[in-house]
């Protein structure tokens, strides 16, 4: 009886502990850092993420009359990744796009992440003109995280918002040039 207990159990524990390691992590696009570790990257969903988001795609047209104009102080209202709802920011870049919700699966292999907010249009292979529908196809030339670029994505949905790429600091870090948030992610800041 006492064997037919701790195997229940090692079972019970096992399997909890298997479904707390398959949580909601790449669902969500939530990263996270080990103790220590810092090189200079974040972990998004177990993804690389670069702390310096680099410069604006090609061709990507400035926003003429953002809301928030370059280096406006915004504080932000989302949470695309961990200490970051609530951070006051610098915009660093207003743009008039159409920006995607994507799901895709890292190139290379690895968990699908879904609703990956935000891939602008200028980020996406062979997409010009018009704004695409939700469950469009398309291969993202966005690199900002390890395993997306080259990825195949589908749409999963879509803004016309102004959107802004910022410098904010979270968690003693610093992500400078993060893409992207949208105009109803950001509020003034107070």
């Amino acid at each position: 009886m006492q064997k037919r207990r701790t195997i229940l159990l090692t079972a019970v524990l096992g399997a909890g502990l298997g479904l707390t390691g398959c949580g909601a992590g790449a669902q969500q696009d939530q990263p996270s850092q080990s103790a220590g570790q810092h090189d200079g990257d974040e972990h998004h969903g177990g993804m690389e993420h670069p702390m310096d988001g680099g410069p604006p795609p090609a061709g990507i047209e400035k926003a003429p009359d953002a809301k928030y104009p370059v280096g406006s102080t915004v504080r932000l209202t989302t949470d695309h990744m961990p200490g970051m709802k609530g951070a006051r920011a610098t915009i660093a870049g207003a743009y008039d796009t159409w920006t995607y919700s994507v799901d895709y699966t890292p190139k290379g292999g690895g968990q699908r992440v879904t609703d990956h907010k935000w891939v602008v249009q200028e980020e996406l292979k062979d997409v010009r003109g018009q704004r695409l529908a939700d469950g469009t196809k398309a291969t993202l030339l966005a690199d900002h995280m390890k395993g997306m670029k080259g990825a195949k994505a589908t749409i999963a949905s879509s803004t016309g918002e102004t959107v802004y790429m910022v410098d904010y600091t979270a968690d003693g870090m610093t992500m400078k040039n993060h893409k992207w948030v949208v105009e109803s992610e950001i509020r003034p800041a107070k």
